[in-house]
Order: C-alpha cells, then structure tokens, then sequence
C-alpha cells in the first residue's frame, strides 16, 4: 500500500502544481482573463478523462491476452514504468525551475490571441501526462502487489490523493524547512529508488519466465551461477514480512538476492549516477564567432 500511497501523492502534488499555476495566473488577472478558468476545468476533466481510459485500455488489453503473451505484457509494463519514473525525474529537474514560466507565457500568448482552447489543451495533455504516468505506474506496481486486495489498494489511492492536497497546501503558504525544493530533491530520490526496484523485479520475473520455458537455459551452468544467493540478511529484514515488503518495493532490497538480481541493480545506479552528474560539455564556438 505505501509505494501506491506515494505514487498517487506525488504525481497528484506534481498536477495541482500546475493546476495551481495556470488557475493562480487567470484568478489575478482582469476580467478578460477571468474567462479562461472554466477552459482550465474544462481541461482538467478531459485529462482525468483520457488518464482513466489508458487505464481501462491497460486492463482491458491484459484481460484479453492469456498465458506467455499476458505474462511478457505484465513484465513490459513493470519495465516501461521503471523507465518511464527515471524519465520523469529527469524531465523535471531538466525543465522544473521554468516550468512557471513557460506555462505563463503559454497563458499570455492565449490572453492576447483570445483562445481560450489553448489553456485547456495544455491542462488537458498535462493532467493526462501525469495520470498516465500513475497508471502506468500502479498497473506494474500491482503485478509485485498480487496479494493486496483491490480495496486495499483503491484506499491507498485516496490517502495519497487526500495528502497531495494538503502537501500542495502546505507547500503554497512556503517556508525553508518544508518547500517546492526539498519536495522535489526528497521524492527524487526515492523515485529512482522505486525505479530500481521495478527494474530489479521485472528482470527477475522475465528471467524466470525464460527459464521455464527452455530446458537447456534451466540447466546451464552460468544461469546457475545468476540465480545463486549471494547472501541472506533477512535475519536483520526480512523481505516477505510487511515492512521487508514495502522496503522491496520501494528500493529493490532483497534479503536473499541472486547475483543477477545485484548485477542490474548495480548497472541501474552505475547509469543513472553517470547521468545525474554528467557535467555538460562546453559549446564549440563557430568560426564565425571566433572571428568576431
């Protein structure tokens, strides 16, 4: 329930950010600009619309497949969501300190041409972006989540969606301690701790799939040595208990894991660390300029 709890937060925080900056630029404008708040809820209905309906799709397409075919999807969607979270992490420390900014020239440029159908796309295509996103994200989580029932899960839904609103509340009055900046650095982190527990979970769960489909794969001497326990600390946590359970899924721990299992966790930070702090190499000036 809590990497579920989290996912819904923190996308849901990350919507009404933007919800909050386009309805916040409309409210204290003139009259004119007044006109363009029922496109922005307009655009938020028709995000959550499009949102829940790739949901339905996800489902809905899962339920027609059977055997190998659903199993290779369920583990492709596991995969895509780790990907798709690093993504996310990226994208926002990329374009998070403009993001105010581009959206309001986004709103001037509809004030002054009196299109209001350009706020609600914008809501619409940000609101689906981000409720995509916890659909994806939800759809793999459940597949490492079989034993929770759907009510447990529908209610971590809601208390995540209930806490982004008093996050966003929080956040909007401001302070030094708790801040749209520390917001972000913390649930970055523990992003790409979940990302990494995605991957680690969907490699381990195509790999089993591909040992129980071929004999000769099962029986070869380096698939042993992949799948061989390198140590076992569930004496300190243990990963089948509800804590081990939420710590596995949020950061990939494994009490007893496999030399495969540790390979791509260490291959995900290798990459990921490299990306974070790759420094950014100078621009070459063209003769042009150097001639000037």
């Amino acid at each position: 329930m809590g990497q579920v709890m989290f996912i819904v937060w923190r996308e849901s925080v990350e919507a009404l950010l933007v919800v909050g900056i386009l309805y916040a630029w409309l409210k204290n404008g003139d009259v004119g600009a007044r006109r363009g708040i029922p496109y922005l809820w307009g655009g938020v209905v028709a995000g959550v619309v499009l949102a829940g309906a790739l949901g339905a799709a996800l489902l809905g397409f899962s339920e027609l497949l059977s055997g190998d075919a659903q199993t290779y999807f369920q583990i492709a969607i596991v995969l895509i969501a780790a990907v798709l979270i690093v993504q996310m992490v990226f994208w926002m420390r990329k374009h998070g300190r403009t993001l105010k900014k581009e959206m309001e020239s986004s709103m001037q440029s509809s004030y002054e041409s009196g299109n209001w159908w350009g706020v609600f796309v914008l809501v619409m295509l940000a609101i689906a972006r981000e409720g995509s996103e916890t659909a994806v994200f939800l759809y793999g989580i459940g597949l490492g989540q079989q034993d929770a029932s759907t009510a447990s899960l529908v209610l971590a839904g809601a208390i995540g969606f209930g806490l982004a609103f008093l996050t966003f509340y929080l956040l909007q009055l401001g302070g030094k301690i708790f801040s749209w900046r520390r917001f972000f650095q913390v649930t970055e982190v523990i992003l790409l701790l979940l990302a990494a527990g995605l991957l680690v979970t969907g490699v381990e769960k195509l790999f089993d799939v591909l040992l129980e489909s071929s004999d000769m794969l099962a029986s070869a001497n380096w698939t042993m040595t992949l799948t061989g326990q390198l140590w076992d600390t569930s004496a300190l946590l243990d990963d089948s208990t509800t804590l081990g359970s939420l710590v596995s899924t949020l950061t990939g721990y494994r009490a007893r894991p496999a030399l495969l299992s540790v390979i791509v966790y260490a291959l995900y930070w290798v990459v990921v660390c490299s990306a974070l702090y790759r420094k950014p190499q100078p621009q070459l000036k063209s003769k042009r300029q150097e001639a000037v």
